[in-house]
């Protein structure tokens, strides 16, 4: 796909097909993905991509965790709510989820659904866990690193019909990952990305975020006009 339709086009998939998707694309992905800069060509990351019985166990574990009240317990340090503008934006896209799923502002068993959805990571067929290397802690720049990888696994994998969402939810319990998974202690778990075929009868799929205009978060500095 041309680059600037495959920026445009992307957006975060909620809701996938059961379809399994073959390890020789989630490979691809990498492949593509992993030409992502990093500091000092550091390349601190890790891809841990799970699929079958171990997803639905981790699944299974992160969303019974989190409905009986456990608390979140991520390798990471996250913030607290959000607030101000960036509270606004939150608001702004769970408006516009609701509204495409037909989820009533006072419907809560449905809006309940809606979270153990993220949970579950959206029951997506594949979750690829991005991990980074412990001893660069504080990891700010891996982090920053981490980052790039991630967006180019989303990039490569609509490029190739595959959905997917960022999904910090699923995996709310890094010890329940880390054993699932089998990950190492020395590699810090950050995130994940659920993937899968898009559900294009998922009516929250047809959703894409705004964008602030420029002005609003860029500025130049010593060009003459």
């Amino acid at each position: 796909m041309e680059f600037e339709k495959l920026v445009q086009s992307r957006r975060s998939v909620r809701g996938f097909r059961k379809d399994p998707v073959p390890r020789a694309v989630i490979e691809a992905i990498i492949e593509s993905a992993k030409r992502a800069p990093s500091s000092m060509n550091t390349q601190p990351w890790h891809v841990h991509v799970l699929t079958g019985s171990p997803l639905e166990e981790l699944r299974r574990r992160n969303m019974e965790e989190m409905v009986g009240g456990a608390k979140v317990k991520r390798d990471i340090v996250s913030h607290g709510e959000y607030q101000g503008v960036h509270r606004t934006r939150q608001v702004d896209i769970a408006k516009k989820l609701f509204g495409a799923m037909g989820i009533a502002r006072d419907d809560k068993p449905m809006r309940q659904d809606w979270v153990l959805r993220g949970f579950r990571q959206f029951d997506a067929p594949v979750s690829l866990v991005l991990t980074y290397d412990r001893v660069l802690d504080p990891g700010a720049v891996c982090h920053f690193d981490l980052g790039a990888l991630c967006y180019g696994i989303v990039l490569a994998a609509w490029d190739r019909g595959l959905g997917s969402v960022i999904n910090g939810q699923g995996i709310m319990r890094s010890d329940i990952v880390r054993e699932v998974a089998k990950i190492p202690e020395d590699e810090v778990i950050m995130t994940c990305v659920a993937m899968g075929y898009p559900d294009d009868g998922f009516a929250a799929n047809t959703v894409r975020s705004d964008r602030e205009h420029n002005d609003e978060f860029v500025r130049y500095v010593g060009f003459a006009d």
